[in-house]
């Protein structure tokens, strides 16, 4: 077999393969063979047809087989040969071979990249550190006593923070709209739900008022057709209501889960979720700017087949998440849209696995053990998940991986200069907000 390798356009390679007549007659003479034991033809016993006969009538395409045949093991062979990692399925083109009875073609493919790992003494990395503070605490208890709100009704003038039942009546150029109009709405003055200008017109008005508001919508407003035009509304507040907030007794605690009613073993509680909540915060976002700074540090061509490939499994694993969560969509979402994350998530691969090889980390099975731990912590029964995970060898893998990557990013915060950048609770879980 004579093989020669030219170089395409990025990771694009190019095998030229000859293979000798003998290799291809040897190949055709035992399909011939074949055929000819298995074959049933009219005036012939079964197994009785002659290898002549089966060349007359079917040795076009028997050979075409064997060409099949041939260029599936012999390409394997050849890159190997070469030294060379294909991706994805070669493309094959036939070429006449000039010694008679051979077979020549050109396999066009993609090969994987080589990686040179960059310099990370170099690499400059902030690490967020943060910690649950006494007032944290006492925030999270207040949210969760909001979400206990009783609203009271009053006869005051309203304000901001109370909530309104109000119908309304909307006009554009004294004629009414779709969509306009609307009765018994509660509504959170304060809370931004409706147009600029609505809720802010309601506060002072009481049970029983009447209000004329003249607004405009904004020029984005998502429905088109009202972008920019001013409309007046006719608004009948029918109630006014001001939140009351549980005090934090025994009746409170006890509703939360917390058996003995006192408010010390709330706020213990309340702490211990927040610190498990922030040590996965912290953990994730360090993780973030690890790979964020490896990316930045390192120039990587991905063969298109990967992307494509790994785009159409992301595209797979949505539909399946929205499926699960209840969300039919009759929209075929196109696997293009995926296609930054999967180049992401491929290069990503890539340097971190070079990472691991290079530096032979190897995995901790103590820190797995403890992963499986903190997942089981969170069942009913802990014992049957850590017994389900030591009986399933795939998914202890799985777990074993993440361990990995996470050896890996720890290496890399080893030889980099790390910076810590102080956060508060709430900056580091509601990064949205701030």
């Amino acid at each position: 077999m004579q093989v020669s390798v030219e170089s395409g356009e990025g990771l694009t390679k190019k095998l030229l393969v000859n293979l000798p007549a003998e290799r291809v007659d040897a190949v055709v003479d035992a399909k011939l063979k074949e055929t000819a034991r298995t074959i049933r033809l009219d005036g012939f016993r079964p197994g009785k047809v002659p290898v002549r006969v089966v060349r007359q009538r079917f040795g076009a395409q028997i050979r075409q087989d064997a060409y099949g045949e041939l260029i599936q093991s012999s390409f394997y062979e050849a890159a190997q040969q070469e030294n060379l990692k294909p991706v994805g399925e070669p493309s094959i083109e036939l070429r006449e071979d000039e010694a008679e009875g051979g077979l020549a073609y050109t396999a066009t493919f993609e090969v994987m990249p080589e990686i040179e790992l960059a310099d990370f003494s170099a690499l400059e990395i902030k690490r967020p550190v943060a910690e649950v503070t006494d007032a944290d605490v006492d925030e999270m208890i207040r949210k969760l006593r909001e979400q206990r709100t009783e609203w009271i009704d009053v006869e005051r003038p309203a304000q901001e923070g109370d909530k309104i039942t109000v119908d309304f009546k909307g006009f554009i150029d004294g004629e009414a709209f779709e969509g306009g109009s609307a009765e018994d709405v509660d509504l959170a003055l304060g809370s931004g739900t409706m147009i600029p200008g609505f809720e802010e017109g309601l506060i002072g008005a009481k049970a029983g008022d009447e209000v004329k508001l003249e607004l405009k919508f904004p020029d984005d407003y998502r429905v088109e057709h009202l972008a920019g035009k001013e409309a007046t509304f006719d608004v009948t507040v029918k109630s006014v209501a001001e939140p009351k907030l549980p005090e934090v007794d025994e009746e409170f605690v006890k509703s939360l889960g917390v058996e003995d009613g006192t408010e010390e073993s709330l706020r213990k509680e309340v702490r211990e979720n927040m610190e498990r909540e922030l040590k996965q915060k912290l953990k994730s976002r360090t993780k973030e700017r690890v790979m964020d700074a490896l990316l930045e540090v390192h120039e990587i061509q991905v063969p298109a087949a990967m992307v494509q490939r790994e785009a159409e499994a992301l595209k797979q694993q949505t539909q399946q998440e929205m499926a699960q969560s209840g969300q039919q969509s009759t929209v075929d979402l196109p696997a293009s849209i995926f296609e930054p994350q999967a180049e992401r998530r491929i290069k990503l691969g890539l340097i971190v696995g070079e990472i691991i090889r290079g530096n032979e980390i190897e995995v901790d099975q103590a820190r797995v053990d403890e992963a499986i731990a903190e997942q089981a912590a969170t069942f009913e029964e802990p014992q049957e998940i850590i017994d389900w995970y030591a009986n399933n060898p795939q998914a202890r893998s799985s777990v074993e991986n993440v361990v990995m990557e996470d050896q890996a990013v720890e290496w890399v915060l080893e030889k980099a200069k790390v910076e810590d950048e102080n956060l508060s609770f709430d900056e580091l879980v509601n990064p949205k907000q701030q």
